[in-house]
């Protein structure tokens, strides 16, 4: 058979080529004719997936340390990934939800176009941030250098702005009292968006990415776009899936949300399209509806052995995920 595999990342044990690379080896061991391609949301995981880092700029983590992020500029195109600037993962077991900041985020932006790129893309994901995007705003001042520059936020979520705060601010260290305050944060922002810039963020889907740096950026004249739809687009997904037999997708946790423009569900979407029979390999999986039949490593062979080998197990079960319906 011709078998595309298309996993996004498994969070914390393999980035999406060791996946991919994984899934692969024992199929083409087996004979099958396979064709790679990692995939990501426009989260954490794209910059790697588009081309990976090529400059590094020292800018502003989220609590205002300084930095290296890693991005990426080719054909006076940058791909910027506001989880190395302003990532969870910088402030390590000390998060604070309401000071964190953009800020870094906004200086990457700004390094990019000093360095001559026209189209800029900002994967966003894994921040660490309820701002709004402001903080990137006031590092974008005067935004008059924007001019001529096609800004495009690539957005793993379709959640509104002030919605930001109830539904990801706990994930990043914020109580009940911290969620209250942040929100309302954010409907004061809404307002000062409208006055300042003439946008209005508060309905606009995708616009709660990144804890509202997606509808900030809107402010500033950014396209929000669906990430997982725009990394398809770039890495030709579509045209793989025209003459294969089989897809192979997969990811770290499968849950309702991966079905809520994440990759398993973005590649089942185009495999259905083409016609194409779909199988998703998770880490874990949670009970979903799924479209697709679904292989859980932590099923198969416990949590422990699925963390600790991720891709010895993926190698293990790939060829079972060939006879599923």
């Amino acid at each position: 058979m011709r078998i595309v595999v298309a996993p996004d990342k498994f969070r914390g044990t393999l980035d999406a080529r060791a996946a991919a690379a994984a899934l692969a080896g024992p199929l083409r061991a087996a004979g099958h004719e396979v064709v790679e391609v990692p995939m990501a949301d426009g989260g954490e995981g794209t910059l790697d997936v588009l081309g990976g880092p090529n400059r590094r700029t020292m800018v502003s983590n989220p609590v205002g340390d300084p930095v290296e992020a890693g991005w990426r500029l080719s054909s006076r195109r940058a791909v910027i990934e506001m989880a190395q600037a302003s990532g969870l993962a910088l402030v390590g077991d000390a998060p604070d939800p309401v000071a964190a900041s953009t800020y870094g985020t906004g200086e990457l932006i700004a390094a990019a176009i000093e360095a001559g790129a026209r189209e800029v893309l900002v994967c966003v994901g894994g921040s660490a941030t309820t701002d709004g995007g402001l903080g990137a705003l006031r590092a974008l001042h005067p935004v008059a250098r924007l001019r001529g520059v096609r800004l495009r936020v690539a957005c793993d979520v379709s959640t509104t702005f002030v919605d930001a705060a109830r539904v990801f601010a706990p994930q990043k260290g914020a109580g009940p009292a911290q969620v209250e305050l942040l929100t309302r944060r954010l409907e004061a922002l809404v307002q000062v968006y409208r006055d300042d810039y003439g946008v209005d963020v508060a309905e606009l889907e995708g616009g709660g990415a990144a804890g509202g740096l997606a509808g900030g950026l809107a402010c500033v004249g950014a396209e929000l776009v669906p990430g997982v739809e725009l990394v398809a687009d770039a890495v030709g997904l579509a045209d793989e899936l025209e003459h294969a037999d089989l897809v192979i997708t997969g990811e770290g946790h499968l849950d309702v949300e991966s079905f809520s423009g994440k990759v398993v569900g973005g590649v089942a979407e185009l495999a259905a399209e083409a016609g194409v029979r779909c199988v998703a390999v998770v880490g874990d999986a949670d009970e979903v509806d799924s479209p697709v039949p679904v292989v859980s490593l932590a099923a198969r062979f416990g949590v422990d052995r699925a963390l600790a080998d991720a891709a010895g197990c993926l190698e293990a079960v790939v060829l079972d995920a060939l006879v599923l319906e």
